[in-house]
């Protein structure tokens, strides 16, 4: 079976991980809080809510900006990250995390185009 990195998944905001409980999603945010032990953090995504990532391992490096997670829902609507990439803001240019929100709006209004499920060969 796939790992969650090898298959596709739907982009995701707070409003919309309700839906995708026990799923894999692609979820991208800027980093509010990290827990001092370094296992979890917050994140603030494009509507200004807030959702709290889980870590396997403790972090080895600083967390800060835009993060894009990968990771399961969990029932308590946790995110429950398999792994995560800093988007680098240091040259010049900063990650939009409204339009961000407004593509994922357009993203959700018309599934048609914007396929994430897999094809199934047998």
């Amino acid at each position: 079976m796939a790992g969650i990195i090898d298959v596709p998944k739907p982009r995701v905001n707070c409003s919309m991980l309700q839906q995708h409980i026990n799923k894999a999603v692609c979820f991208v945010a800027r980093v509010s809080k990290v827990h001092p032990s370094g296992k979890s953090f917050t994140a603030l995504d494009g509507e200004g809510k807030t959702v709290t990532v889980e870590l396997n391992e403790p972090l080895e490096e600083e967390l800060s900006g835009v993060v894009e997670v990968i990771g399961m829902v969990s029932n308590k609507g946790v995110l429950m990250a398999a792994t995560y990439n800093l988007l680098r803001e240091d040259r010049g240019t900063s990650f939009d995390l409204d339009l961000y929100n407004e593509a994922l709006k357009v993203i959700q209004d018309f599934p048609q185009y914007y396929p994430f499920e897999a094809a199934v060969s047998g």
